[in-house]
């Protein structure tokens, strides 16, 4: 695919409502899929099956199967996903400054 400017790259990649809060949480360690979803609400099962494709495909997370019975599926960050570290934090930062000031606008 062309982009016209990096900056489409990296949306066409963490872009949406619930990759980078996907990432965020696998920061913190990997993650089953009943995990994630317990941990996001709002998000179908549907769509986190999607979206967790979508960064499989991208390369910016890794799935392992365990052998048992029921299996075990676990999602980590690869090292390609831990890349986008700096911005989530920055991201993160952000958010928090914007609450902030929401919340003082509001006040």
């Amino acid at each position: 695919m062309a982009y016209n400017i990096p900056v489409e790259a990296t949306l066409d990649v963490i872009g949406g409502k619930w990759k980078v809060v996907i990432m965020c949480h696998l920061i913190k360690g990997e993650k089953r899929t009943s995990e994630l979803k317990r941990l996001m609400c709002g998000i179908t099962q549907k769509m986190l099956t999607q979206q967790l494709r979508e960064l499989e495909v991208d390369g910016v997370l890794k799935r392992k199967i365990y052998e048992q019975v029921p299996p075990k599926v676990v999602y980590s960050l690869t090292d390609y996903g831990w890349s986008l570290r700096p911005i989530l934090d920055a991201m993160c930062a952000w958010g928090e400054q914007h609450i902030e000031q929401t919340s003082e606008l509001n006040s």
